[in-house]
């Protein structure tokens, strides 16, 4: 009984024994955990312009969530392997979270990484959600949050940056003069999306990339791992088996870190999270080099994994650690407009699916035919939630957009906090967030559809309210 007494006496001590032994007399604490989202085999894959059934499941999927507690404030961060996720499935979570945790909505950002081949959590192109799915998927993101915060424990947390330039390349190609490039709604663009390896009309890539890696790692008191998150501005890789469901390389770079690290059986588990960047126009595809070799479903993601996690495990081996820093969150909701088709539009759309004259749109002319008829529907404004975490002298943007690199590369420039970088498909989605440079340009990206509907001057109005954010952290940094 003795023995008991002691024990229990130490359990309800030892946190308070940490306190007083941190440099700055508070207490900072972190806690991890994964959550799986893997969607049941029959169900829908929204990885491509048409649907695609999940035959199988070749490695699960998973919400990854991080909770950090300054002692005054806790952010929560999910990110899960998705390809998008509506706003009412996150607006679901968060409130699910809130209730059991006590964190505020707005001090939880919840991102989607963008994989190709997770369960379709909103409609877009001829894909639509299993409703029991979205009820999962909001639960399971909740739990994410949940089970972390259940999790927290003191900690310390630091950053770096690193860089990797061999796996981001922009898709976004300008050709030479004299051979239009005309898109689905039978006019002219001046780009072109993936356009070719060795294509001979290649002129030059219409943008840049952004090579950098932020990293952010917290460990226990003790120095062990609690969690890892990076950011790498790549929109995926991609090489699936038919029908098979694969958490991308964001999945793989998880399980790399786990083996880098060395830490794999660990309890409770260390939890590696990649976050997409702002790579709306950005692929692992060197469209100015040589045609590859082929390669294995899975090799090439593998392969992206292994780069991208040697260079985040040299950014990790030099991290230096605080024992506290302080956390604040703000966040604002603006509404944008949306680029309706016209009533010539409309007639033209509906003259092409009358010829189709079939359930499931094939040619590129069916498609946005089909999506044209989807956005004359759309409100003329929606509403968006933009959002700004400060952890110490390091800020994140969450944009719920696919964000072109040219908009996070000036949000790293002229933040007011460095390193700053964006997660985009955070908290909703909205589709493609081109500049409006590129909107001029044309291109995949800018074609209105579910997928790109945001008015031309959408990115300078996001940018704008993004730095007004900054501006109210630099504010409240103490």
């Amino acid at each position: 009984m003795k023995n008991l007494i002691f024990a229990a006496t130490f359990l309800l001590w030892a946190p308070v024994v940490q306190a007083q032994q941190t440099s700055t007399g508070k207490v900072f604490r972190a806690g991890a955990a994964t959550s799986n989202i893997t969607p049941k085999i029959g169900t829908s894959n929204n990885g491509g312009m048409q649907d695609i059934t999940i035959k199988s499941v070749h490695d699960e999927t998973h919400a990854r969530g991080l909770v950090l507690d300054d002692g005054q404030t806790r952010l929560a961060i999910v990110v899960s392997d998705l390809c998008m996720i509506p706003r009412e499935v996150i607006d679901e979570a968060k409130k699910r979270a809130g209730e059991v945790t006590k964190i505020p909505a707005a001090n939880m950002m919840m991102s989607a990484t963008h994989t190709h081949s997770g369960g379709t959590a909103c409609s877009v192109f001829q894909s639509d959600p299993d409703k029991d799915y979205v009820k999962f998927l909001s639960e399971r993101i909740a739990d994410a949050v949940i089970r972390a915060n259940h999790n927290l424990a003191p900690a310390r947390i630091g950053w770096g940056v690193g860089s990797e330039a061999t796996q981001v390349f922009n898709r976004r190609w300008k050709m030479k003069p004299g051979k239009p490039i005309m898109n689905p709604f039978g006019k002219e663009d001046q780009v072109k999306m993936n356009p070719g390896i060795e294509n001979p009309d290649l002129l030059e890539p219409s943008g840049p990339v952004d090579p950098e890696i932020p990293v952010i790692s917290v460990q226990s008191a003790s120095g062990n791992p609690i969690a890892l998150l990076a950011n790498y501005s790549l929109h995926y890789v991609g090489g699936v088996g038919p029908g098979e469901i694969s958490a991308d390389y964001y999945g793989m770079f998880a399980n790399r870190m786990q083996q880098m690290v060395g830490v794999e059986g660990q309890d409770p588990p260390f939890v590696p999270i990649m976050s997409n960047g702002t790579s709306g126009n950005i692929n692992n595809i060197n469209w100015g080099g040589k045609i590859p070799d082929p390669v294995k479903p899975y090799e090439k993601m593998r392969s992206v994994a292994n780069i991208i996690g040697a260079e985040v495990f040299k950014v990790y081996q030099n991290i230096k650690y605080q024992d506290w820093v302080s956390l604040t969150s703000v966040q604002k909701e603006i509404f944008l407009g949306v680029r309706k088709p016209d009533a010539g539009e409309v007639t033209r759309a509906k003259d092409i699916i009358a010829k189709a004259n079939k359930p499931v749109m094939t040619s590129m002319e069916e498609i946005y035919a089909r999506e044209t008829m989807a956005i004359k529907d759309y409100p003329d404004q929606v509403p968006l939630v933009l959002q700004a975490f400060r952890i110490g002298d390091l800020a994140i943007t969450a944009i719920p957009c696919e964000v072109f690199v040219e908009i996070g590369l000036d949000i790293k420039k002229r933040s007011p906090f460095k390193p700053t970088f964006s997660i985009s498909l955070a908290n909703g989605y909205n589709g493609y967030l081109p500049t409006p440079e590129h909107h001029k340009l044309g291109g995949y990206e800018t074609w209105r559809a579910k997928s790109s509907y945001l008015e031309v001057d959408a990115s300078t109005k996001i940018t704008k309210s993004l730095f007004e954010l900054l501006d109210q952290l630099k504010g409240a940094n103490p």
